[in-house]
């Protein structure tokens, strides 16, 4: 079969989708990439995928944009002839999914995943969004054969409060998945701490709530690291600047080792992982940390809370409370026998819960299946 994906950015791909794609390589079927290309798309190609670039503007709410990328996918579409469209993130989902039905495309995968400001957000700016994007939403996934991939429970929802979708069109995986083999469980590291934040570096991943909570203990710990990595994310106006992040390490505050693409090497390095975010989907570098056997510190909200066992294989924290947050790191840098026990367990869970191969397997059956439905011309 043709297997086209249509996602935001090349990079986000790479990280996210590609084992499903490699392993439909493998089984012999025909494998595309509709997406903007940072630079990644050579590489894609030589791995025998099919490569089309795109104009999508993530942070743009721009009317015009959105029809040149809408009527731009319906010709790409029509050329592929894809069997199956997979829809990865809001933009891809919304306007993948109406250029897929006008070209009838014969099965649909939507991959929601996380709701973003514009669900959850109770500011006036969200609420104005939220009239406009819910019929948009409702055209785009009004495909008869489609199969809708959630991540957390709490998305799903908030979607069916806006969209009627039955429960036999809808999928539960927690995330992406990891390679077990490639983040393979590493031993903690008890003397010279270090406590690691690893995100894009967005207001509403919690990097100001962590910064702050390392202003409440670095005085009391001066030997414990503090360590933000990531990128700025010029696109996105929740990122942070250079000028703040210099600021920080001039002031010696925390360290900031920029964006990483070696992960599991970077995430071995550290005692305790901390993602203090707003909402997410279900953040992949939880899953990572856990699979190396790293206790974590996240926040008790959709896609965070699903990622850990609270007290299990790390705490929950009251989102954008600082001082909850330095409670709960203090508690784990001070017991290095809980720290032992979470990264056992941390290990056991990913074991359980998130292997790769079984989200890949997940995947491909979605496929076959839809592909199956007598209801397909």
């Amino acid at each position: 079969m043709k297997i086209a994906f249509i996602v935001n950015v090349d990079w986000f791909f790479i990280s996210h989708r590609l084992p499903i794609a490699l392993e439909a390589l493998k089984q012999g079927h025909e494998v595309y990439i509709l997406a903007k290309d940072t630079g990644k798309m050579g590489s894609l190609k030589s791995l025998g995928i099919n490569t089309y670039p795109i104009n999508l503007e993530r942070s743009s709410v721009n009317p015009i944009q959105a029809l040149k990328l809408l009527f731009d996918l319906k010709n790409k579409l029509k050329e592929i002839q894809p069997d199956v469209v997979h829809l990865v993130t809001i933009k891809p989902v919304l306007i993948g999914g109406l250029a897929s039905i006008l070209v009838k495309v014969p099965a649909i995968v939507y991959a929601i995943s996380g709701l973003g400001f514009i669900f959850t957000n109770t500011m006036l700016k969200a609420k104005i969004l939220r009239l406009g994007i819910i019929p948009l939403y409702r055209l785009a996934l009004s495909a008869k054969n489609k199969t809708v991939i959630v991540q957390n429970l709490d998305d799903l929802r908030i979607l069916r409060q806006y969209v009627s979708i039955p429960d036999s069109q809808t999928v539960l995986i927690p995330g992406s998945g990891v390679d077990l083999e490639k983040f393979k469980f590493q031993s903690l590291v008890l003397e010279n701490k270090i406590l690691l934040m690893a995100c894009r570096l967005l207001a509403d991943k919690g990097v100001y709530e962590f910064h702050k909570s390392v202003l409440l203990l670095k005085k009391k710990y001066p030997n414990v690291r503090f360590v933000l990595v990531g990128g700025i994310d010029p696109d996105n106006p929740a990122s942070l600047t250079e000028q703040e992040l210099n600021e920080w390490v001039t002031n010696n505050d925390l360290e900031w080792w920029g964006y990483q693409t070696n992960m599991p090497e970077v995430l071995s390095q550290a005692t305790i992982v901390v993602l203090p975010s707003y909402r997410e989907g279900m953040p992949k570098v939880l899953l990572e940390a856990q699979a190396l056997g790293r206790p974590i510190i996240t926040t008790d909200v959709p896609g965070c809370r699903e990622a850990i066992e609270n007290g299990k294989t790390g705490f929950l924290v009251t989102v954008k409370d600082e001082q909850s947050l330095a409670d709960s790191i203090e508690k784990l840098i001070n017991n290095d026998e809980l720290c032992l026990e979470f990264s056992h367990n941390a290990r056991v869970l990913a074991e359980q819960k998130f292997d790769i191969k079984q989200v890949v397997n997940i995947h491909m059956n979605i496929y076959e299946k839809l592909i199956q439905n007598p209801h397909v011309k």
